[in-house]
C-alpha cells in the first residue's frame, strides 16, 4: 500500500518536535520506510527536518539521505559537521556516498573524506569521484562479489561469504582472472549443485554483458532495459572489473532523461523544478518564449503580404487559426514519434523510406480531414465552394509539409548531436505555424489570382 502523508501525521510530528519528545518521535519514525521519512522531510521546515535527522540512528538517516530532494539534502548537510556527514556516508554504498560527496564544496568534501573511518570505503569513494556522473563510472558502485576462475567451488563459497558481508544485496557473482579481468559470471544454482572440488573454470558462464567506465549513462540504461538486467558489471579500458551498476540507479537515469525531454518539449531549456526561484524559472523559460514571439512577428509579416486577399475575401482570414493549429499539431505528432524512436533506437531503414512513409500517412490523414472540413465549412458555415476548395487543398498540403518537417528536423538534430527532443517543443510548432500560413495564402493567391 502506498504511503500518504496526512495532515494529522504532520501535525503530530511537529508537535513532538516542539515538545522535544525525542523518544516518541524516534519510535514513530523508526517504523516507517526511509523513503516515506524522506517524503515527510520535504514537507517540514528545514529546521524541523534537521532536528529529526539528528535524533535518528545513522543507519536510518544514511538511507534517508539519497531519497531526499537535492535542495533539502543540501540544506540538511549544511547543518552537519564533516564528522557527522562522514558517519552517514560510512553506512552507504559507495555509489550513493560518492553522489552525496560530489554535491559538497571542495573544502567540505576534503574534510568529510578525511573523517571516513573505513579507509577502503574512502578509497573507493575517491575513485568514483573521478568519473563523470553521466557515465557508467559515475553510476557504478564498488560493492560486488567476485571469484577467481582458478579457484574451486569450496574456495569460492568461503570467499563469497567474506565478501557478502560488505554487500547489501548480491545481484550476480562475477568471475575474474588473476589480473582482475572480467571472464564471466557464476550461477548460484550451478555453485550449489556442483562438487566442492570442481574448478570454477569448468562451471562459470563465459557470456556476460558489461559496459566500460566511459559508456554514457543513457546507453547503460538502454542495454539493461533491452536485456532485462538487474545489474551489469563495469570494466575499465583493460577489461578489468571495477564495479557494478544496479537497476535502482538506472531507474533514476530513465526518470531524469524523461523529465529533461519533457521540459525540452515544453520549451524549458534548463533543468528546473516548480519550487525553484523566479529568476531560475525565468532563465529556463524565457529563451523559447522569445523564439515563439519572434515566430509570431514573422507570422504577422506573412499575413501582411496577403492583406489584399483578406480585404477582398474576408472568409479566408477565419480559417487562418485552423490551418496554423493543424500544422503545429501534425508537426508535433510526427516529431514525437521520431524522437521516441531515436530514444529507443527502434528507427530502421533509410531516411528516404521514412519520408515516403510519412508522406503516405499524412496524405491519407489530410484527405480524410479535408473532406470533413469541406463538408463542414459548406453546410455549417455556408462558405463559398471556391473558398472551401482553397481551404481543403491548403489543409492537405500543410499536413504533408508539417509531417515532413516534424520527421526531418529531429533526424537532423540527432545527426548533429543535438537533443532531438527540442523538435517537439515551440521550435517545431512555431516553424510549422509560419509554413502553414504561407502555404495557405499562397494557394489562395494562386486560385483566386489576387
Amino acid at each position: 500500500m502506498q504511503f500518504k502523508i496526512s495532515k494529522e501525521l504532520l501535525e503530530q510530528i511537529e508537535q513532538l518536535i516542539h515538545q522535544k519528545n525525542d523518544q516518541e518521535l524516534a519510535v514513530l519514525l523508526n517504523d516507517m520506510h526511509h523513503a516515506d521519512i524522506a517524503e515527510i522531510f520535504d514537507e517540514l521546515d528545514i529546521e524541523e527536518a534537521t532536528y529529526i535527522f539528528k535524533i535518528l540512528d545513522s543507519e536510518i538517516t544514511a538511507e534517508i539521505l539519497p531519497e531526499l530532494e537535492e535542495d533539502v539534502r543540501e540544506k540538511i548537510l549544511k547543518g552537519l559537521s564533516a564528522k557527522e556527514i562522514a558517519e552517514e556516508l560510512d553506512e552507504l554504498d559507495t555509489d550513493d556516498a560518492a553522489d552525496i560527496i560530489a554535491e559538497l564544496s571542495q573544502s567540505k568534501k576534503e574534510e568529510v573524506i578525511s573523517e571516513l573511518e573505513d579507509v577502503e570505503h574512502a578509497k573507493d569513494i575517491v575513485d568514483l569521484l573521478r568519473y563523470s556522473e553521466a557515465t557508467a563510472g559515475g553510476l557504478m558502485g564498488k560493492e560486488l562479489v567476485k571469484v577467481n576462475e582458478n579457484w574451486n567451488v569450496l574456495t569460492c563459497v568461503k570467499e563469497m561469504r567474506i565478501q557478502a558481508e560488505h554487500v547489501t544485496r548480491v545481484h550476480s557473482i562475477y568471475v575474474v582472472d588473476d589480473e582482475n579481468r572480467l571472464k564471466g559470471r557464476l550461477s548460484l544454482k550451478d555453485l550449489l549443485t556442483t562438487s566442492t572440488k570442481t574448478p570454477i573454470s569448468e562451471v562459470y558462464i563465459k557470456k556476460v554483458d558489461s559496459v566500460k567506465v566511459d559508456t554514457p549513462n543513457t546507453d547503460v540504461a538502454r542495454i539493461m532495459q533491452k536485456y532485462d538486467l538487474e545489474a551489469i558489471p563495469v570494466v575499465d579500458e583493460l577489461g578489468r572489473l571495477v564495479g557494478r551498476i544496479t537497476i535502482d540507479d538506472i531507474v533514476d537515469v530513465i526518470k531524469e532523461e524523461a523529465d529533461k525531454d519533457y521540459q525540452l518539449a515544453a520549451g524549458i531549456s534548463q533543468d528546473v523544478e516548480a519550487d525553484d526561484s523566479i529568476l531560475d524559472l525565468t532563465r529556463a523559460r524565457l529563451p523559447w518564449l522569445v523564439l515563439a514571439l519572434c515566430g509570431g512577428f514573422i507570422s504577422v509579416r506573412v499575413l501582411g503580404l496577403f492583406e489584399g486577399a483578406m480585404t477582398n475575401h474576408g472568409n479566408l482570414f477565419f480559417f487562418t487559426p485552423l490551418i496554423a493549429a493543424m500544422a503545429g499539431n501534425v508537426g508535433v505528432q510526427s516529431s514525437a514519434i521520431i524522437v521516441q524512436g531515436l530514444a529507443n533506437q527502434s528507427i530502421s531503414g533509410s531516411l528516404l523510406n521514412r519520408l515516403i512513409k510519412e508522406v503516405s500517412l499524412s496524405l491519407l490523414n489530410g484527405i480524410i480531414l479535408a473532406a470533413i472540413l469541406f463538408v463542414g465549412s459548406h453546410f455549417l458555415l455556408n462558405v463559398e465552394i471556391i473558398i472551401g476548395e482553397i481551404v481543403t487543398i491548403a489543409l492537405i498540403s500543410v499536413i504533408i509539409i508539417a509531417s515532413l518537417i516534424g520527421t526531418f528536423i529531429p533526424l537532423l538534430l540527432h545527426r548533429f548531436k543535438i537533443d532531438p527532443a527540442l523538435a517537439t517543443g515551440p521550435f517545431i510548432t512555431t516553424s510549422n505555424d509560419i509554413c502553414g500560413i504561407l502555404i495557405y495564402f499562397s494557394i489562395a493567391k494562386l486560385i483566386l489570382g489576387f
